[in-house]
């Protein structure tokens, strides 16, 4: 069965999250991509290249877990663009694209000969996609950025924190995963735009304001209340203003690290709580406005009750009992030990052509007819030369062998 994306061909310059999680979706569902790094860097555009985590202990610049997981299924070419040969190659695998997409800090593509306006020169009808920390235009644009970076200039890390502590953030890049979903939604709008109406176009997208639109809800706030999202007492990320909830926390569990989530929606969930408990339900908490001026109270007291007792047991306790709660799942016992987990089929088995059979992270979604299929690892440097340059290009094997002694690729 073909894919739902099989028709089209992207030129991916991306790396690391930001941009190569993007075209991930892209391949997953069966467009072509060819990835192009630069052979006199080593690939190291991209630093997941050759970093940990390995497999087995596996090192080299083709062993590199995180880079294989955000490039599997695309094929893998190098090409040095400060000859003129790499040059002329790029621009026919730019004829025989549709899109082109790069994750760099701005002006990279345009100091090599190709900005937009020299790759419409190329194929009138191209989508080029540009992601980078503040877009291509106003006072920061020059600025360079990465994850972390982007969530503390959008304000997403002054958000996260627990009561009268520093901002927290998130202790990972959450803007470049979340950079990369939206860069795939934008490649998908220009490509839906293009075949309605055949036109290509430039698709600037900045990742800083991507974070300022997560704002929603303390941006209202703020403009509507004059009232700031950091305030005495707040904010509290483990407890529910919008709209409010109490008990809304999480809880310490037997063993080491282990934490369970308890969400009161109601009054009902509070009564609900109290009988497998056996904490009074007191008059004066029955009421929302009685727990919200106890919060602390109550969260103490639901510690000293859920300390000693085992997570999974207690959760499904307080479910069948109709309240609101889950088990704090680390990621092995999620993955490796929740059976929903593998029912979904979210993890694939894929041949790197290095490192032998590893497992990958699929996509959280599947349609009924044109689903994901991803079975080939990503790709070693300069794995897919002589198949792109040769089949696609149309290049014999004696100038690709001339290529790689003249070190255009």
């Amino acid at each position: 069965m073909a894919g739902a994306l099989s028709a089209f061909r992207i030129c991916d310059f991306t790396g690391q999250l930001a941009g190569a999680g993007a075209t991930k979706w892209m391949a997953s569902f069966g467009a072509e991509v060819i990835r192009i790094e630069d052979p006199v860097q080593q690939g190291r555009w991209d630093i997941l290249r050759g970093n940990p985590p390995f497999k087995e202990g596996q090192a080299g610049l083709d062993y590199g877990g995180a880079f294989n997981n955000h490039n599997v299924n695309k094929l893998g070419i190098t090409l040095n663009l400060r000859t003129e040969q790499g040059k002329e190659i790029l621009t026919e695998l730019i004829r025989q694209s549709d899109v082109v997409c790069e994750n760099f800090a701005k002006g990279v593509m345009a100091r090599w000969g190709f900005d937009y306006e020299a790759m419409k020169a190329i194929k009138p009808d191209i989508i080029y996609v540009s992601n980078c920390g503040f877009g291509q235009q106003g006072p920061y644009s020059d600025f360079k950025t990465w994850g972390p970076i982007v969530q503390a200039v959008s304000g997403l890390t002054f958000s996260s924190a627990l009561k009268d502590k520093e901002p927290a953030g998130w202790g990972y890049s959450y803007m470049d995963h979340t950079g990369a979903y939206y860069m795939a939604m934008a490649i998908l709008m220009a490509l839906f735009h293009r075949e309605r109406t055949g036109e290509g176009q430039w698709v600037d997208m900045s990742c800083t304001d991507t974070a300022l639109t997560l704002h929603g809800p303390a941006i209202l706030d703020w403009t509507v209340n004059n009232r700031p999202l950091r305030r005495d007492g707040q904010p509290d990320s483990n407890r529910e203003l919008w709209p409010p909830m109490v008990p809304h926390g999480i809880y310490p569990c037997q063993g080491e690290d282990n934490w369970l989530a308890i969400a009161c929606e109601d009054d009902q969930q509070w009564q609900q709580l109290c009988a497998v408990s056996g904490l009074e339900a007191s008059t004066e908490w029955s009421a929302l406005s009685g727990r919200i001026s106890a919060q602390n109270q109550i969260d103490q007291l639901l510690a000293s009750w859920t300390t000693g007792q085992d997570k999974v047991e207690l959760s499904q306790r307080l479910q069948q009992a109709g309240v609101a709660a889950a088990p704090v799942y680390k990621p092995r016992e999620r993955i490796d030990e929740d059976p929903n987990t593998g029912n979904f089929g979210l993890w694939s088995e894929v041949e790197h052509s290095a490192m032998g059979k590893v497992r990958v992270d699929g996509q959280p979604v599947h349609f009924s007819r044109t689903d994901w299929d991803i079975k080939r690892g990503g790709p070693c440097l300069g794995e897919h030369n002589a198949q792109v340059l040769m089949e696609l290009l149309g290049y014999s094997a004696q100038q690709v062998e001339q290529f790689r002694a003249e070190g255009v690729i």
